[in-house]
């Protein structure tokens, strides 16, 4: 209907991977590491809490919040940022902590607690007084997060494991597809599966297919292969994310005039880019 509202609405607070990379020559497509924000009508989702994550709580204020929040997995670059969130730290608030790379063998809040631990940090996640829950899934099951929010995940290929995301809501579906190395022939059918039809898909493009050889292993892939797993899946639109932080503006700006013409309509992340669905 004209008018109405989105379906889904993103915006990107983070899409590097790796480390932050600050400075003159990352002003146009932002330093921070990986933190997306959803919105599904009132719901909000957020993927990942990496340093972007700060940013979004800053625009989020005091306002009294419902969140989930989906990690990808436990990286530094993936949850970075969530002790500086400032949501976590007011009384009424209320968030739900997804994971689905740790289950059986860890669990989320035990791997928050060492990580927000003597001597690498002065406070412990119970440090937070606002209401957290933690749950820990296998990838590949599906939930509902909330009325009218259907979450599908599935294993991808990264060093220690990560999750895969599809959230549909309203007819309309947004894949976030970050840290998955590709197979050396053909495609990767989790992946393309999960993100089979899907109007967005957000996707690990750190590299370039010319410098992959050199990083082999690592966990990452292209936007090269991000425009061929669009292509075999029927995804409406590719959204190249997680930025090698060796890739300054102009590099992004010359990947971006390349994967345009590769594939029309591609999109290179930026913080502060909204999309609507």
């Amino acid at each position: 209907m004209a008018g109405s509202a989105p379906a889904i609405t993103l915006r990107f607070w983070g899409v590097r991977g790796s480390t932050p990379c600050p400075g003159p020559r990352y002003l146009r497509y932002g330093g921070n590491t990986s933190c997306v924000e959803l919105r599904c009508g009132s719901s909000l989702l957020v993927l990942d809490a990496g340093t972007g994550i700060r940013e979004l709580g800053l625009r989020l204020g005091s306002s009294p919040l419902d969140c989930d929040l989906l990690l990808t997995h436990t990286h530094l670059d993936h949850i970075g940022g969530l002790p500086f969130f400032g949501p976590m730290y007011v009384p009424a608030n209320r968030f739900v902590l997804w994971s689905g790379h740790l289950a059986p063998q860890r669990t989320l809040v035990k791997v928050l607690q060492e990580f927000m631990a003597d001597p690498v940090f002065p406070v412990p996640p119970s440090v937070f007084p606002s209401t957290v829950e933690y749950r820990d899934i296998q990838a590949g099951a599906s939930f509902e997060p909330r009325p009218g929010i259907t979450v599908r995940t599935a294993p991808l290929n990264h060093p220690n494991r990560a999750t895969g995301y599809r959230i549909e809501h309203q007819g309309r579906s947004v894949c976030y597809i970050t840290d998955t190395e590709h197979p050396e022939t053909g495609r990767d059918p989790a992946v393309v599966d999960l993100v089979r039809g899907a109007d967005m898909m957000i996707y690990d493009a750190s590299y370039t297919d010319e410098e992959y050889p050199r990083y082999r292993g690592w966990g990452h892939s292209t936007w090269q292969e991000g425009v061929r797993i669009a292509e075999e899946a029927g995804v409406g639109r590719l959204v190249i994310f997680h930025h090698d932080p060796n890739h300054d503006d102009d590099a992004m700006d010359a990947i971006a005039e390349q994967a345009d013409r590769a594939r029309r309509g591609t999109i290179v992340a930026r913080e502060g880019m909204t999309l609507d669905l």
